[in-house]
């Protein structure tokens, strides 16, 4: 959504280095706090302990197949955008245990889980990765097939919102309606408002826990002037959106699986699965068995694997999409299309990563606009 379609309510404002008690409080109600820091010249998820660890000052320059962090206005704490990493790796984590056999006489018994999930507080989540998790939520949170290490963690966690004042040069979520600013799915939303005599945040509740850890933090009835300031901050990111998605994607797609433009992308595409591992909502993951040298200890591994990798898509008689033209429209037409299908939603929120993050910067958002302006439309 974008930030005229919801008036803020019962917002409050709190001054910059309140953000310190902020983290405190989430650690000291038993979270373990996640956010931006900067790490090997790039913005990661990591471990907060004051707000000292955020990237302070510091923004990003994205295009295709490029990325760098640069020095921007000092004092400013949340003038990046997204990185290579998403929130994803924490719920759904690249390589999980999901099983364990003991043997037992002659006979393997399982050995049940009785560690409690991680309690994280996650701090700094932009509007397109709160979507992200909503759309995991309907892969992994799906009544009979439900994953419980995913919803442990997914139900434990405490979301700060970060709402974007600037967009990067790949981002697209105001075409995809997932951002720049959270319509819900936080417990605390901050807007970072930045003027010439004053810097504060303004912070929304959007749960009771969320309500809860606001009470225990310094903070100030925000005014019309402080909300029109924070709508304004995000309606300038809508506005500075690097990248735009066409409209109607999904019957677009359908439509064409045997265009051209699947053979000319192949020729650029190198398989890496880049894309897919930075995407925020992919979920594609293959298990391996492995065993102790006594063969009394056996586990299963689950661990994540793309569409583009060869094996992936592997039944008895060989591959099934050997080329990389079908492989390429396997995973754009699933995302943007084949999805809604599946779980009524997009599985694309426009966060721009692949585009980032692909080594010959191939651009979703150009990919599809190439097809729809060859059904003569402009």
């Amino acid at each position: 959504m974008t930030a005229k379609q919801s008036p803020l309510q019962k917002a409050s404002i709190i001054d910059v280095q309140t953000l310190d008690d902020l983290i405190s409080t989430l650690a000291h109600a038993g979270y373990q706090v996640i956010g931006p820091r900067k790490q090997d010249d790039a913005i990661v998820y990591d471990t907060l302990r004051s707000a000292g660890d955020l990237p302070v000052g510091y923004a990003d320059e994205q295009d295709g197949g490029k990325y760098r962090l640069v020095k921007a206005r000092d004092g400013i704490y949340f003038d990046y955008v997204v990185g290579p990493q998403s929130w994803k790796r924490f719920l759904f984590p690249p390589h999980q245990k999901i099983c364990q056999m003991r043997k037992q006489g002659k006979a393997f018994r399982i050995v049940e889980e009785t560690a409690e999930p991680p309690c994280y507080a996650f701090f700094g989540v932009r509007a397109c990765e709160i979507a992200a998790m909503k759309v995991q939520d309907k892969v992994f949170d799906n009544g009979t097939f439900a994953d419980p290490g995913y919803l442990g963690k997914r139900n434990a966690a405490f979301i700060v919102a970060v709402n974007c004042g600037r967009a990067g040069g790949t981002c697209f979520c105001a075409s995809m309606n997932t951002g720049p600013r959270a319509q819900g799915g936080f417990d605390l939303a901050l807007t970072e408002i930045v003027e010439k005599k004053r810097h504060v945040f303004l912070i929304e509740a959007g749960s009771v826990r969320g309500s809860e850890i606001l009470a225990k933090i310094p903070r100030r009835a925000a005014t019309g002037e402080d909300t029109a300031a924070a709508l304004a901050a995000t309606d300038r990111a809508v506005k500075g959106m690097g990248r735009k998605m066409v409209e109607d994607v999904g019957p677009l797609l359908k439509r064409n699986l045997e265009h051209a433009r699947w053979g000319e992308v192949a020729k650029r595409c190198l398989t890496c699965a880049n894309c897919t591992m930075v995407c925020p909502t992919c979920f594609c993951s293959t298990v391996e068995d492995v065993t102790d040298l006594s063969g009394s200890n056996a586990e299963r591994w689950r661990r994540w694997d793309s569409c583009f990798t060869m094996d992936f898509s592997y039944i008895h008689g060989g591959a099934v999409r050997r080329e990389t033209s079908s492989r390429y429209r396997q995973w754009m037409t699933h995302k943007l299309s084949s999805w809604f299908e599946q779980f009524g939603t997009s599985g694309c929120v426009g966060c721009g990563r692949c585009i980032t993050w692909c080594p010959v910067g191939i651009d979703i958002t150009e990919e599809a606009r190439a097809i729809w302006e060859s059904e003569g439309r402009r």
